[in-house]
Formats: C-alpha cells, sequence, structure tokens
C-alpha cells in the first residue's frame, strides 16, 4: 500500500513514525512518502536550516530531542560561540549535532546538488523506512506581517513563532518564492501513484497549506485517484500543539476540528479531503461534516504514546480504505 503523507514538523513527524511502526508490527508491507514543509526554512549564519526536513528525519531515525525538535544528548558549545561574537539570533539557539546537519546540507547544496538530492543523501544516515521529500527545490520562506512598535513589519516565520511564540497577532502569511515555485522531483507522481494521501496532525496554514501552495500539489491531491484522509491538529478547539490557533485566526478560520476540516473542503465540492479524524471531544462535528461530503470519525487523537500514535494511524488507514471500498462499489 502506498501512502503519502503532507507533512509539517512535530505532529507530522510523529504521526508518520505510529504510521510506520503500524506497518512493520502489522507487516502491512506500506510504502511511505512524505512530502515535507520547507517554508520554515531560512539562511542563518551561512548555513541553511531546514526545521521541518529535520524534525522528520530525526524523528524516523530515532535521534529526536526530547522536546519535539532538535537532536538528542545535545550541546549548545557552538551557538554560544557565534552569539559570543554577536552573530545568529541569541533567541535561537541550534545544537551542536543539529550545526553538524547543516553543514552538510549547506556544503552538499554548494557542490551542485538539489535539495531533494541532499535530502535524500543525509536519510541515508538514518535509514527512516520512508522516502522523505521536501515540498520544492526551490526556495521558499513563510514571512509574517505584523504590527511591532506600533510599525507594520514582516518578519520570518521562525521568528515570529520562537522569539514572538506567535505573541504578536499575525496580519497575514507571505510565502515567499512560493508562486514560482515547482514541486520536487517524484511529489507530483507519489500523490499521483498512492493508494491513499493522509495530512497528519500538522499545521493547516503554515505546514500543509504553504505545501499545498506550491503550484500543482493542491491540483494533484484534487485529482489523485486514491482517499484523501486528515487528522485533526485541534482538540476540543485548542492546538495539539503549537500556536496552530494564531495561524488560523490570522487568515480568519476558527479554531475547531470542524472549521479546519471545512477550510480544507470536501473534495466531491472541489476541496481537498475524503474522510477526517477528529477526537471524541469534537464528535458534534461528525454530523455535519459528513453532511457537507466528508467521512467523519470520532476517536482519541493525542498522540501520548507510540500505541496511542499507532491506533490513530489504523484509524486512518481503516477510513481510506473504506473509502476505496465505496469508490470501487
Amino acid at each position: 500500500m502506498r501512502v503519502v503523507l503532507l507533512a509539517g514538523g512535530v505532529g507530522g513527524a510523529r504521526f508518520t513514525r505510529g504510521l510506520r511502526e503500524l506497518g512493520r508490527a502489522e507487516d502491512l508491507g506500506l510504502d511511505l512518502t512524505v512530502v515535507v514543509n520547507t517554508g520554515d526554512d531560512l539562511w542563518l549564519d551561512a548555513l541553511r536550516v531546514c526545521p521541518d526536513l529535520d524534525t522528520v528525519m530525526y524523528t524516523l531515525g530515532g535521534v529526536i530531542g526530547e522536546q519535539g525538535w532538535g537532536r538528542a544528548d545535545e550541546s549548545t558549545r557552538v551557538t554560544a560561540e557565534l552569539h559570543a561574537y554577536g552573530l545568529g539570533w541569541d533567541w535561537f539557539t541550534l545544537g551542536d549535532l543539529d550545526l553538524g546537519t547543516h553543514v552538510a546540507r549547506t556544503e552538499l547544496l554548494r557542490s551542485g546538488l538539489t535539495l531533494s538530492q541532499v535530502t535524500a543523501r543525509l536519510n541515508e544516515r538514518w535509514q527512516p523506512g520512508a522516502t522523505v521529500l521536501p515540498m520544492s527545490d526551490d526556495e521558499v520562506e513563510t514571512w509574517v506581517e505584523v504590527e511591532r512598535d506600533g510599525e507594520v513589519t514582516t518578519i520570518h516565520f521562525e521568528e515570529w513563532w520562537v522569539r514572538y511564540r506567535a505573541g504578536l497577532p499575525a496580519r497575514r502569511f507571505v510565502q515567499r518564492g512560493v508562486a514560482g515555485a515547482r514541486p520536487a522531483p517524484g511529489v507530483l507522481d507519489a500523490i499521483a501513484d498512492a493508494d491513499l494521501v493522509v495530512l497528519p496532525p500538522s499545521n493547516p496554514v503554515v505546514s500543509i497549506g504553504t505545501i499545498l501552495g506550491v503550484p500543482g500539489i493542491a491540483d494533484a491531491v484534487r485529482s489523485a485517484s486514491a482517499p484523501v484522509v486528515g487528522v485533526s491538529p485541534i482538540i476540543g478547539g485548542a492546538p495539539v500543539r503549537g500556536m496552530a490557533d494564531a495561524c488560523l485566526t490570522a487568515i480568519g478560520v476558527e479554531t475547531s476540528a470542524r472549521a479546519v476540516a471545512e477550510h480544507y473542503g470536501a473534495r466531491a465540492a472541489g476541496g481537498l479531503i475524503d474522510g477526517w479524524l477528529v477526537d471524541g471531544a469534537d464528535a458534534d462535528a461528525v454530523a455535519p461534516l459528513e453532511q457537507a461530503g466528508i467521512a467523519t470519525r470520532a476517536l482519541p487523537l493525542l498522540m501520548s504514546d507510540e500505541s496511542a500514535t499507532a491506533a490513530i494511524a489504523r484509524a486512518a488507514l481503516d477510513l481510506g480504505t473504506s473509502l476505496t471500498a465505496t469508490r470501487t462499489r
């Protein structure tokens, strides 16, 4: 079974790991491809930093830090030394092991390899059990328009997210370079050949939304022969992780499982999803979403441990299978 996931960082990475482990435990023969958001990428201290690609790689490689990003067993001597020279951002700390990845990526990019080729090269070390693809080889960066000190300005998404913890209300998000970006090699083919497309519980605005903003990807999802199943990143009116509520507010979408599903829209009505998983706390969303043409199931969605995550992955597979069966009747 060929499964394609459009993923951001922590939530998408953890869901993918759970799906991979479920496939191994039940010998399902899953062929996983993860298309990863690169809108969070940036140049910092002459290095190309790709937060979501690295979070997926480290998580699937078993070396992710306890906080859900960066490497486990880190030290920060190099960043401290850079800060002593007045370089970098004093609110943005990269670990020494993590910096090794950024140095390697930058060196390979400067040697002429594309981001897709570099990503494949880096993942050879960790054997992630999935094909990991950037959404595009072209540089795309998410910037946030905010009002700061009485003036309207734009700051990089990482500054808004990490330094300000999304505390500055976002006026809008600007994905620089996305209009001219092309899907990375293999992305459109993977979607076209998939047996199931999954939107994991990643940020629907700045993670999955950015991936879908690359010309051609949203159209590929809409026209996919496979069912498209999403997992709500919202439980009981609050984000599972991070500040997705601030992102949703900026685009005028209510912070609720139902509203996010309606934001994606039913494929039967020109939208993107056929199925949607909500938490039991949001079971009241099932009936209206079903009426809107989105097959919806309620179950515990908190990825509290590996078994809980595997259960969510199982529900996504089962919903996809039932949607496929319905189509072929």
